[in-house]
């Protein structure tokens, strides 16, 4: 605390300064930020067919950012209980006591005020909403309730998760239409892979914190089975934009591709020895999945 309300007073290039500054943006999960930002933008170029508008997808990406660093932040809050009994997250912000829960929750108050008032003013009314949504959905939905309740709370944050493409989307739209709503579904199907594959890999340090995460709760070869029919359900929803019209063929031939390559080797999960292994493959793959999606996108609309 007393280290906090010094920093006014010291050269923000000191080590100390840094320390702190250091410590409050890694509550709001950068890696998350960054990665939805790639979305954000595939979601802007879909929606504006090879036209962007550059000032208004900055407006998007900054508004858009804020919010999700706002929810980021109050997850850390949330979950700081269970991230202290997780190996993965024991170190973290609010676990090591770095920045107070105090100063925790009013930065993510202010976070969640600047990006709701930058997507208002700098984009529209119904991106706005839909961002708040998500944060809704991330905060109140996921975090306080269905992640420590059932199995099914990886597809509640999954929801949440998919919203940053179709703000980018309706940012220029203004409307939602069946691009935003094949956007959605595709997006919120690719995470659930994603996820499952943390939770076969960390399935210990969910066991650990009691967190009903399919894994724990059905096994790992369930989980498996569960990753095999959403990379196939991946598969089949994202040739939809090129039959709708929205994308051309490279986009096609790109997704199809990579599609049935994720698939494959969601199905090796049945039969591998090493499924720690192959978790953390299938992990790394995911994101090479979503970086294709989006740049197939960005390419051939």
């Amino acid at each position: 605390m007393e280290t906090e309300l010094s920093m006014h007073t010291m050269p923000t290039n000191s080590p100390v300064a840094h320390s702190v500054w250091k410590s409050y943006y890694s509550l709001t999960k950068p890696g998350i930020i960054y990665g939805n930002a790639i979305n954000v933008i595939a979601g802007s170029i879909l929606a504006s067919r090879g036209h962007l508008h550059i000032a208004l997808l900055s407006m998007t990406l900054v508004g858009i950012s804020l919010v999700i660093g706002s929810g980021c932040v109050f997850n850390n809050y949330i979950d700081r209980d269970i991230d202290a009994l997780m190996e993965r997250t024991k170190r973290r912000t609010l676990v090591i006591g770095s920045v107070s829960q105090r100063h925790a929750l009013l930065f993510a108050t202010i976070l969640g005020i600047l990006g709701t008032t930058t997507l208002l003013f700098g984009t529209n009314i119904l991106a706005t909403f839909i961002a708040l949504i998500g944060l809704f959905f991330y905060v109140i939905v996921y975090s306080l309730w269905a992640k420590r309740a059932n199995i099914y709370g990886t597809l509640v944050g999954s929801i949440s998760g998919a919203v940053p493409p179709v703000v980018g989307y309706v940012a220029v739209t203004g409307s939602i239409d069946l691009g935003a709503v094949l956007l959605f579904a595709i997006l919120t199907v690719w995470q659930m892979p994603h996820s499952y594959a943390i939770a076969i890999y960390r399935m210990s340090d969910y066991a650990n914190a009691r967190i009903p995460i399919l894994s724990v709760v059905k096994g790992v070869r369930t989980t498996v089975i569960h990753m095999i029919v959403y990379t196939l359900l991946f598969a089949m929803l994202t040739p939809l934009l090129y039959m709708y019209g929205y994308t051309g063929m490279i986009y096609l031939v790109i997704m199809t591709i990579t599609s049935l390559l994720w698939f494959t080797f969601a199905v090796h999960g049945l039969y591998t020895s090493f499924v720690d292994i192959w978790a953390k493959k299938m992990f790394k793959y995911s994101i090479l999945v979503v970086l294709i999606f989006a740049i197939a996108i960005s390419i051939n609309t």
